[in-house]
């Protein structure tokens, strides 16, 4: 089972009456960067996200410990939001007050959201 895969079975049940079109990973709190120079300390202060983005919005969840399990739903935003553009290899995407970044990765899943604006 792919890590999408993966991640849509985890967060589709949180989103009753709606349909995961495009999920990916997220990091927000201190800068991908400036958290990988800083080692166990740099990593501390992130926070891991979880963004789905659905038929009806995207929404972003806060995650447990490593990432991947969904745990309280941080915001939700109109599906008319533009997520992108993502460029680079830790692009700074909208989703929110919250600075928040993503993998180069995870560029794919990105512009299809944005593509079905």
């Amino acid at each position: 089972m792919s890590m999408r895969d993966k991640l849509v079975a985890r967060t589709q049940p949180l989103l009753p009456g709606e349909q995961v079109q495009q999920v990916f990973l997220a990091q927000s709190g201190a800068s991908p960067w400036l958290s990988g120079f800083a080692g166990l300390f740099g990593q501390a202060m992130v926070r891991r996200r979880i963004v789905a983005v659905t038929d009806r919005s995207i929404v972003v969840f806060a995650t447990d410990w490593n990432g991947t399990k969904p745990q309280d739903v941080v915001r939700r935003l109109p599906r008319q939001t533009r997520i992108g553009p993502a460029k680079g290899i830790w692009a700074r995407i909208n989703v929110g007050d919250e600075k928040t970044w993503s993998h180069a990765k995870f560029r794919k899943e990105i512009q299809a959201a944005d593509a079905a604006l």
